[in-house]
């Protein structure tokens, strides 16, 4: 643990790999600038690995007044330990009073591994993150501009505000596409530090021998038309009618948890709150009832059109247009329509 410095800096690990940043990594720049000028302090961000000060210009785009970049052959490809190490020395030496990852597999990994050997507590999963003055119920002290660590709990019934007072930095894993991804701001004035930290071989637990990279199938964050579909829709046969309203409208295939829990279509198709945040220009959701766990993932869409039998479904809430209807009949009528259009 270090000491508590009220003047510490704002930090972001940006995650990258084969020197190309994580979207995550950008995102947190923006939500980290406004945290940032909320405390008075300015906003640093860790690069690390092998070649990545490039990388450093783009980040101070997007935010960053300094941008502590290590590079090393042992940061070529990610370990916990090589990657550990760097933080924690980072930490020490500059004592930021906030650290904030990407809820990637790799910051799931490394943001632990950091929090333990530094005695700092950590939230897993934000979806929102605050500064405010807050009251150690324990003492009674009032604590001025805290981070406010917002995340679902029970499986989304609830949502859990964690405050961490005394235990610095205040650490926290963000889900990706949860905060908006700002406009880069070109020739804003930044500081590139570089920092040179001692790895040696004890770090590393593995030894790469061959590695083999599976291309990404879908990508739904990008995308400005979604076609999802959930357990209403009945069968992976009948998800087929989605891959077709989809195809004719130039749009991305999304499902519920249900959906890809029944086996209709990949995981990686998931929207919600264990799966991918968007927020597309049109988002279409067919046979999704709308529990709050998807609701969650989707419904800062721009527009938002809704097919369910059941006219008391929760999707209705928060959808612009609703078709209350067999939508193995919708459809096929929507498809026609486009078609003839065209």
């Amino acid at each position: 643990m270090i000491r508590v410095n009220r003047q510490g800096e704002v930090w972001v690990f940006a995650e990258q790999e084969d020197g190309s940043l994580h979207d995550v990594a950008l995102e947190l720049c923006g939500k980290a600038r406004d945290l940032a000028d909320r405390l008075g302090v300015k906003l640093g961000v860790v690069l690390a690995g092998q070649g990545v000060c490039r990388l450093a210009g783009r980040l101070i785009s997007y935010g960053a007044d300094h941008v502590y970049v290590v590079e090393h052959d042992r940061l070529a490809s990610y370990q916990t330990g090589p990657y550990a190490r760097v933080l924690c020395h980072l930490i020490r030496k500059y004592e930021p009073q906030i650290v904030l990852y990407g809820a990637t597999s790799l910051g799931r990994d490394l943001a632990p591994r950091v929090a333990s050997e530094m005695r700092a507590g950590m939230t897993a999963d934000c979806t929102d993150l605050e500064i405010q003055d807050v009251v150690d119920p324990r003492t009674g002290q009032l604590h001025e501009k805290l981070m406010l660590q917002i995340r679902p709990a029970f499986g989304g019934n609830i949502v859990a505000t964690i405050v961490n007072y005394d235990q610095w930095p205040q650490m926290a894993t963000v889900r990706e596409g949860v905060m908006p991804l700002k406009e880069p701001q070109d020739g804003r004035p930044g500081k590139v530090i570089r920092e040179s930290v001692e790895l040696d071989e004890t770090l590393l637990a593995l030894r790469l021998i061959e590695r083999h990279v599976e291309p990404r199938k879908v990508n739904l964050k990008a995308a400005r038309v979604i076609v999802a579909g959930g357990g209403g829709v009945g069968s992976k046969e009948d998800f087929q009618l989605i891959h077709e309203l989809a195809g004719a409208i130039g749009g991305a295939v999304g499902a519920s948890r249900a959906a890809v829990d029944s086996g209709f279509i990949g995981k990686e198709h998931q929207v919600g709150q264990t799966g991918t945040t968007v927020r597309p220009a049109l988002y279409i959701a067919a046979g999704i009832s709308g529990a709050v766990q998807h609701r969650a993932g989707m419904e800062e869409s721009a527009k938002i059109i809704a097919i369910n039998t059941d006219p008391e479904a929760p999707i209705f809430s928060v959808a612009h247009y609703g078709i209350v209807g067999d939508l193995k009949k919708v459809i096929p009528m929507m498809v026609k329509a486009i078609k003839e259009k065209r």
